[in-house]
């Protein structure tokens, strides 16, 4: 009987990245494929436009193809990721900004078969999109792509407690927009993280 062997994810992640940079076409599409919708997910997010999110997508992963030889692993290849996306949404929220673009105000993506789901989801999804954009994407790294704030000051290049800084504002923000009492100070977790 001939067993089925199967390859434990870092390895595969390893073996990927190794024949990627060894010039293997196939590999490179493999690892696109693997982290496209982290990545698209991200931007659409930040952005909320999906042909913008979809141009930033396709700039972050030409980026990493001309920077291959520098990523050392797949943990660092998933966290140049993070933060190469993020640092591009940021870059085109201010020049948005700059150009006077509305950056709040745009059509809602994502239909959900339950219309009281959906008129939640997008709600919320409207109020996170009106956070100012460093606290917008410290909460979509911290809630969407669970990161735990030390691996978001990493991503953002920002001190740690300023990611819990923006994370504590975001969610008074929110939850004073959502009509939602704010916890007492003295309520506030044992580790004082959001």
């Amino acid at each position: 009987m001939v067993g089925v062997v199967i390859e434990h994810p870092e390895l595969r992640a390893e073996r990927l990245l190794r024949s990627a940079r060894e010039g293997d076409h196939d590999a490179f599409g493999e690892i696109v494929k693997q982290h496209e919708s982290m990545v698209f997910s991200i931007a659409l997010h930040a952005l909320r436009e999906a042909s913008l999110a979809e141009e930033l997508a396709q700039d972050v992963f030409l980026r990493l193809f001309r920077d291959l030889n520098r990523i050392e692993s797949g943990a660092h290849l998933l966290f140049w990721l993070r933060r190469v996306t993020t640092n591009r949404c940021i870059d085109q929220l201010r020049r948005m900004r700059q150009l006077g673009i509305p950056v709040d105000e745009t059509t809602d993506i994502l239909v959900l078969a339950d219309e009281e789901d959906y008129l939640l989801h997008r709600r919320l999804r409207g109020l996170v999109a009106s956070l100012p954009p460093k606290q917008r994407l410290a909460v979509i790294l911290r809630y969407q792509e669970e990161l735990e704030p030390t691996e978001i000051s990493s991503v953002m290049k920002i001190p740690v407690n300023t990611v819990k800084s923006h994370l504590r504002r975001a969610l008074a923000a929110l939850r004073l927009r959502f009509g939602v009492p704010t916890p007492d100070r003295g309520r506030q977790s044992a580790e004082g993280e959001v």
